[in-house]
């Protein structure tokens, strides 16, 4: 059975782009499209899709900021990847401590765009390097504010949380550092609880806004 998928950007040429790639893999199905927030929870609702693509910034309607924040609001648990360009710092940040599982940049690759899919549709998340590399870079204004006691990472810890903000799996992280698959989430349990989130998305938000990670 193929997998869902809904389709929200304002721009006709890019939603045009994404469902031609899309349509070249069986395993993947455009089940709707929508310009803006609040056509996009409507047919979030009707339609019921697996994943969705959403833009950021999406003029006379309800942004992609916005739409997350009624999905969270709502309770609608449908993974989000978000469609980026290079001048939005500030929203990715925004977004992942929303809870989106990953970033495309509008221009990725066929390859890439499959390898973000599939790992959302896992509830992981994976972010290419170069918006990792742009997320680190910003620092002039927190995105979300979060409210949690000083946390103090434990060596280890730090270098999982580098592995997952560079867009590494569980597998490729415990191959690198030579330990055990199981060992790496249960590393990941604890950095969640000590940051006090619970997805890798928001612990990269986190750690990028209260200055742990840096590049």
């Amino acid at each position: 059975m193929s997998h869902k998928v809904l389709i929200v950007d304002d721009h006709w040429v890019v939603r045009e782009g994404i469902k031609m790639i899309l349509g070249t893999d069986d395993n993947y199905e455009v089940i709707g499209e929508a310009e803006e927030g609040h056509t996009a929870l409507e047919l979030m609702q009707e339609l019921q899709p697996d994943i969705i693509l959403m833009d950021l910034n999406m003029p006379g309607g309800l942004s992609g900021l916005d739409t997350l924040k009624q999905m969270n609001l709502k309770q609608i648990n449908i993974p989000v990847i978000i469609l980026t360009t290079y001048n939005e710092d500030e929203l990715m940040i925004n977004g992942l401590g929303l809870g989106a599982k990953g970033y495309l940049l509008k221009d990725t690759s066929r390859d890439h765009l499959f390898r973000t899919l599939e790992s959302a549709l896992r509830g992981e998340t994976l972010l290419q390097p170069e918006i990792s590399a742009r997320v680190f870079a910003f620092h002039q204004k927190p995105a979300v504010v979060h409210k949690h006691k000083d946390t103090l990472l434990t060596e280890k810890e730090l270098i999982i949380l580098q592995a997952v903000a560079r867009g590494l799996r569980s597998k490729e992280i415990a191959f690198d550092m030579g330990i055990a698959e199981r060992t790496v989430k249960a590393q990941l349990t604890n950095i969640y609880n000590k940051l006090g989130v619970d997805s890798r998305s928001e612990a990269v938000a986190v750690s990028v806004e209260r200055g742990i990670l840096h590049l």
